[in-house]
């Protein structure tokens, strides 16, 4: 059936990489039973087979792609895919907009709203992700749970996986590409610096790579952080301020991400925006950030700890609302021009709230919102990469995107509290009960 390959070495291949719900891994001959649904290679134009490359959507689909190798070393597609699913990756890419979008990290808290927005425009919408468990993987698996009831169809897998994004973009003729998926997180940077570097620089050269290989090559809209302005002092920040002293790594990697891309807009002609996010929360938020952690401590009486600077400075946030960044980061995705040497662009925007305001102001609104007192402690700011203040100009955004921040902190919080209550009493798994954030 495979040229090139013995069936002991497909099977074997195929049961490494055909995972099951849950991340259950299959018996080679559970995994060879799906050896006669695979394309037979094409003839003597091929060189050598690459590697039968199974993957799978969150909620449990399996399929498969095939790779070979052509006499000018060129990775070509030989095979096909099919999903063992009621939904189906062709049909997630279906747009009735002229827009197919691959979002990269969409079980992310980002991710996954920006997911929803644009295939209820009409986009089509595929996601990507790799179920990081640097926070509990169950509420990742839950917002893909919900992205596939709305018709969006999730691939298991990494951005390192070249041969899995050659064939994305190229399957479901992808014109942009919504990067979002990166290790995240300042302080635990300095537990596991290689998940950052693997992910943010790696995995984002990765896609470039596949993106830069595609004719017609993609749009990409990528998030950077307001962690780039690092230890700047003027405030607020600015496009055009200087981003040269990261305070994290984590900074210096999404700094990266913005001269890489300058690099392969300038040889390659892709097409750039790059969004600059400040400190965002609402409902499906990050466990590991201040308004999930914070809520859970007050209502379990315990103590939170609120870092200060030198002399009990207090910490401020440009704290914004999840849906004025879906919109920012929708209006980027319809602004960015064509890729091509003669029509790309590559440009930054902040999205922020421009309204700075005091952690222990946060700890207020939440304390309003559930109706019950916390436990503070104020503690010295640990020298793990956090800065004293983010504030955002977006005055370029407002101009050029036509983007608001509408939503005021407390009512924000409000409605984050009233999905927390709602998703812990529902949702919830024992690994979110256990979380502590790092």
């Amino acid at each position: 059936m495979f040229q090139s390959m013995s069936a002991r070495s497909i099977r074997t291949h195929v049961s490494r990489r055909l995972i099951a719900r849950q991340g259950t891994r299959l018996s080679s001959r559970t995994a060879s039973s799906f050896l006669p649904q695979m394309p037979k290679l094409p003839g003597p134009d091929v060189k050598k087979s690459c590697a039968t490359v199974l993957a799978l959507a969150a909620t449990g689909g399996v399929g498969f792609v095939l790779w070979c190798e052509d006499k000018k070393s060129n990775i070509v597609r030989c095979g096909s895919w099919r999903e063992i699913e009621s939904l189906t990756a062709a049909e997630s890419s279906k747009s009735t907009t002229g827009k197919v979008v691959l979002v990269t990290g969409s079980a992310g808290f980002v991710g996954y709203h920006c997911a929803m927005a644009l295939k209820k425009r009409g986009d089509g919408v595929i996601g990507i992700d790799n179920y990081c468990a640097y926070y509990p993987t169950s509420i990742k698996r839950a917002r893909a749970e919900s992205l596939m009831q709305e018709g969006i169809y999730t691939f298991e897998g990494d951005i390192n996986e070249r041969h899995f994004l050659d064939h994305i973009l190229k399957e479901y003729k992808v014109t942009h590409i919504l990067a979002l998926a990166a290790q995240a997180g300042v302080r635990y940077a300095t537990k596991d610096p290689a998940s950052y570097t693997a992910s943010n620089v790696s995995g984002f050269v990765q896609l470039l790579e596949a993106a830069r290989h595609c004719d017609p090559m993609p749009r990409i809209v990528y998030a950077s952080s307001s962690s780039v302005y690092g230890l700047n002092t003027k405030v607020p920040f600015a496009e055009e301020d200087k981003v040269d002293h990261p305070a994290s790594l984590y900074a210096a990697t999404k700094k990266a991400n913005e001269m890489i891309s300058h690099t392969y807009t300038h040889i390659y002609g892709l097409s750039f925006i790059g969004l600059r996010f400040f400190t965002v929360y609402g409902p499906w938020g990050r466990p590991d950030m201040a308004a999930f952690s914070f809520t859970k401590n007050i209502l379990q009486e315990k103590p939170i700890k609120i870092f200060q600077g030198p002399g009990g400075s207090e910490l401020e946030r440009d704290f914004t609302y999840i849906d004025d960044i879906v919109a920012g980061t929708v209006a980027a995705l319809d602004k960015v021009a064509p890729s091509g040497k003669s029509t790309a662009e590559n440009t930054v925007y902040n999205l922020g709230n421009k309204d700075p305001v005091t952690v222990t102001y946060l700890v207020e609104c939440l304390e309003k919102a559930i109706g019950k007192e916390a436990k503070r402690t104020y503690v010295p700011m640990p020298p793990t990469g956090d800065v004293l203040k983010t504030s955002a100009d977006i005055s370029k955004a407002e101009r050029e995107l036509g983007y608001r921040a509408t939503t005021p902190l407390d009512v924000g919080i409000h409605k984050f509290i009233a999905w927390y209550n709602d998703y812990m009493t529902t949702g919830n798994s024992k690994d979110m009960e256990t979380y502590i954030p790092y």
